[in-house]
């Protein structure tokens, strides 16, 4: 079965959700937090080159991401077991949606994450989507 071809956002993807290196904890799923999505403009039409910004609210710190030609981003955020529950920050121009950090701290081989889609100057949060949409691009879930 083939993968459908998210351009050079999905391979970026890909590699940083993937890769393995023995040198960090940074590397491991419960050390990371990923925010994926779309953006498109008012008409529903995929924009590319967008840039998504996400802001851990407690810290202040930043974390940015450009959409590919399919309008797909992925931000890959620094959060350990006892971020669960942070509030973090997405903002796509002057759109802005608040999510909550949420996942399982046992879990250590589910990627963590949430999806947030941005049409216009609306956006919505779809976590339940994410562990669809990241097998979709990427391929991958889970790491045993």
């Amino acid at each position: 079965m083939t993968r459908p071809r998210r351009g050079l956002a999905g391979a970026l993807v890909a590699i940083a959700l993937l890769s393995v290196a023995p040198a960090g904890a940074e590397h491991e799923i419960y050390y990371r937090f990923t925010v994926l999505g779309y953006v498109k403009d008012a008409r529903g039409k995929p924009m590319a080159d967008a840039m998504v910004e996400v802001v851990r609210d407690k810290t202040g710190f930043t974390y940015l991401g450009e959409t590919d030609t399919d309008g797909f981003y992925a931000v890959r955020a620094r959060l350990g077991d006892e971020s669960r529950g942070e509030g973090l920050t997405v903002r796509r121009g002057t759109s802005v949606r608040h999510v909550i950090a949420a996942f399982d701290p046992a879990n250590q081989t589910d990627e963590r994450g949430t999806r947030v889609d941005f049409t216009g100057e609306h956006s919505i949060e779809r976590a339940a989507s994410f562990q669809s949409t990241l097998q979709t691009v990427v391929g991958a879930t889970s790491r045993h």
